[in-house]
C-alpha cells in the first residue's frame, strides 16, 4: 500500500546536547525514544522516514523574534557574557547562557518549519519532533527552557506561504503555551487549545480560561486550566467535553500539537496525576479530526516514562502497534519503567479524596464556562 511519508525528526548529536548536571531539561529524552521506538519496532514500516534537522534560515527568526535579542542570543552562544542578556532571559536558572545554544535551537526550529512545509506541500502526512515544542519562548526573551519559538515561527510560516488556511494549535503540555498565545491573540485563522496545569501553582502563572483572544480572535484562544491531582478519568472529561468538540467545529486544515509529556504522575515538576493512558486518548482524539498533523515534544521531565508516552505518541499517529521484539531473548532486559509495568503501558491511577473532589469541581466550572462563553461563537450548540 502507498502511503505519504512519516517523519521523526532526531539527530543523536542533538540528543546529547547538555543544558548542565541540574538543569531539569534532557534532550536525551529524543535519543531514548528513538531507541525505544526502534526497539519496538515501530520505526521500521517503508513508509517512516528519520529526518536530521537543519538550521533555521535566520531570516525566518524575525516572523517572531527581535533581531536584538537574535544577537544577544547568538553572543550567549559563543560564551560570551553581558549584562543585557539578563534582561532578555539569557543566563538565569531556566535559560542558562550555554555555548552552541543558538545553533542547537535552529536546528530544533529548523526540524519543525522543515516537517511543516513538507506536510502541507503534500510530501508528508504527519511528522514528529521530539526535539520541538518551545511554546514559552516570547518575541524578545528566553523563558521557561525555551530560546527560539519553533512553534510559532513554524504557523505564521505556513500562513504566509498558504493564505486561508486554518490551523489548529492544540497543546497538551502541563504548561501554558504562554509564547503561542500571545502570537496569535488576536488572529482567528489560529485556534489555541491549551490543556495545562492551572497557573496558580504553575509556571508560568497564565492561562485562566478567561484569557479567550481579543478583538478578532476572541473565542479562539481556548483555555482548560487544570488543578493538581487531575487524572486520567478528569482529563478524559475535559477532553470529551471542550478540546473535540471545539477542534471538530473550527475544522483545521493542519494540526500542531504539543504532546509535552511533564502531565503524567511521576514528573518532577507538575503536579498532575495522568497516566500514559489519558495521554494515548489526547492523541487518538485528534486524529479523525484532521489528518495532517505535526506532533512536537514539549515537556517532559521523567525521561523515561516521557520516552515512553512519546513512542506510544507516534506509533498511535501511524497506525500501528509496538512489539517488543526482544520480549523473551535471554538477557532482555525492562527499559526503565517498564520494569514497574512489564510494558509501555502504564497501570491505571485514579485520585481519590478531596483532591480528586476539587480537581473535579473545578473542572466542571472550567467546562462550563467555556460551554457558555466560547461555544457559540464556534456555532457549537
Amino acid at each position: 500500500m502507498d502511503r505519504l511519508p512519516s517523519l521523526f525528526v532526531y539527530a543523536d548529536d542533538m540528543g546529547r546536547f547538555d543544558f548542565g548536571p541540574n538543569h531539569p531539561f534532557k534532550p536525551e529524552r529524543a535519543t531514548k525514544t528513538f531507541d525505544l521506538c526502534s526497539r519496538y519496532g515501530v520505526l521500521n514500516y517503508p513508509w517512516m522516514k528519520v529526518v536530521d534537522p537543519q538550521p533555521l534560515d535566520r531570516e525566518l527568526l524575525t516572523l517572531f523574534h527581535e533581531p536584538e535579542y537574535l544577537d544577544l542570543l547568538q553572543e550567549a552562544s559563543r560564551g560570551e557574557v553581558r549584562i543585557e542578556m539578563l534582561e532578555r532571559g539569557l543566563g538565569t536558572a531556566d535559560t542558562p547562557i550555554l555555548k552552541g545554544i543558538y545553533e542547537w535551537s535552529l536546528r530544533a526550529a529548523g526540524g519543525t518549519h522543515s516537517s511543516m512545509r513538507d506536510i502541507l506541500s503534500g510530501r508528508a502526512k504527519v511528522a514528529f519532533n521530539p526535539l520541538g515544542g518551545f511554546h514559552h519562548a516570547m518575541p524578545g526573551n528566553a523563558e521557561g527552557f525555551c530560546y527560539i519559538n519553533d512553534i510559532v515561527i513554524a504557523v505564521k510560516d505556513a500562513l504566509r506561504l498558504f493564505p486561508g488556511m486554518k490551523i489548529a494549535y492544540v497543546d497538551f503540555d502541563a504548561h501554558h503555551g504562554n509564547g503561542v498565545q500571545e502570537a496569535f491573540y488576536v488572529d482567528p485563522r489560529v485556534l489555541v487549545l491549551s490543556l495545562h496545569e492551572t497557573g496558580r501553582t504553575l509556571y508560568p502563572w497564565s492561562g485562566k480560561e478567561t484569557e479567550i483572544g481579543k478583538g478578532d480572535g476572541e473565542g479562539y484562544t481556548v483555555n482548560v486550566p487544570l488543578e493538581p491531582g487531575t487524572d486520567d478519568e478528569i482529563y478524559s472529561f475535559v477532553l470529551d467535553a471542550v478540546a473535540f468538540p471545539l477542534v471538530k467545529a473550527y475544522a483545521p486544515d493542519f494540526i500542531v500539537a504539543e504532546l509535552g509529556a511533564d502531565t503524567l504522575i511521576s514528573d518532577p515538576l507538575t503536579h498532575l496525576k495522568l497516566t500514559n493512558n489519558g495521554y494515548q486518548k489526547a492523541v487518538r482524539g485528534i486524529m479523525p479530526l484532521c489528518s495532517k498533523i505535526l506532533a512536537l515534544g514539549g515537556g517532559g521531565y521523567d525521561l523515561y516514562r516521557t520516552s515512553r508516552c512519546w513512542t506510544l505518541a507516534w506509533s498511535i499517529l501511524n497506525h500501528v502497534e509496538p512489539v517488543d521484539e526482544f520480549a523473551g531473548l535471554v538477557g532482555g532486559m525492562m527499559f526503565g519503567p517498564e520494569m514497574e509495568v512489564g510494558s509501555l503501558y502504564d497501570h491505571p491511577f485514579l485520585t481519590k479524596g478531596e483532591a480528586k473532589q476539587k480537581a473535579f469541581e473545578e473542572a466542571r466550572r472550567v467546562v462550563s464556562y467555556i460551554q457558555k462563553t466560547i461555544f457559540p461563537l464556534h456555532g457549537i450548540r
